[in-house]
């Protein structure tokens, strides 16, 4: 078992790659509500949202390759992913190009699990499953494509930019149920393993 002086320290540059992103979150809402209906505007804040959730994908790699994998990192990357596309959705959803009821329904879920999976480190830290993270990249594609401005992109980028954000919102609620399912999982087995334990002591105290 690793002891406490053999854990990586939590000032490293995944998480400060982290804490650009969660720095990024009100850089790109301004950009996108202020200048909602210029070209050169919109171009640059695409490229603002690229640039931040692709250090989500940088910062992952760095920790697993260097092993600074922390906890602090395991749940900041998660709330700093979720407040950076839930500006997107807002913000999309603000200047009428992203339908209420999608942000809503992925917000929901988005902001339930992070609160269930805070809530389930008094038995283990629930990391990101592939599921998540396919989710994670496939929102960012459909964000980054409305991003760019539907309304002066050819029909078949419509088509495609709708396309992706449909399968986003599906993977966005199945992950859902899963993590909700491996929860339950979780807190069943430390439960039974509670309830062992407990009989044990009771039978050594005899």
């Amino acid at each position: 078992m690793a002891t406490k002086k053999d854990r990586p320290s939590n000032i490293n540059v995944p998480n400060a790659l982290t804490l650009l992103r969660v720095i990024a979150v009100p850089v790109f809402g301004w950009m996108l509500l202020a200048h909602a209906r210029e070209g050169g505007w919109r171009t640059a804040t695409t490229i603002v949202f690229m640039v931040a959730i692709l250090t989500d994908f940088v910062d992952g790699k760095i920790a697993r390759k260097y092993n600074l994998v922390t906890d602090f990192g395991k749940i900041g990357d998660s709330i700093a992913d979720k407040a950076l596309t839930g500006m997107a959705f807002i913000g999309l959803s603000i200047i009428s190009e992203l339908p209420w009821w999608i942000t809503i329904i992925i917000l929901l879920r988005e902001w339930g699990i992070t609160v269930m999976r805070m809530k389930m480190l008094k038995y283990e830290v629930m990391a990101a499953n592939r599921g998540g993270k396919l989710k994670t990249a496939t929102q960012s594609l459909a964000i980054t494509l409305f991003c760019l401005g539907l309304w002066r992109t050819p029909t078949f980028v419509v088509a495609i930019a709708w396309a992706v954000m449909i399968i986003a919102f599906t993977l966005t609620v199945v992950t859902g149920l899963v993590y909700i399912r491996d929860a339950i999982q979780i807190r069943n087995r430390a439960t039974t393993a509670g309830a062992t334990a407990a009989k044990f002591r009771k039978r050594t105290l005899k």
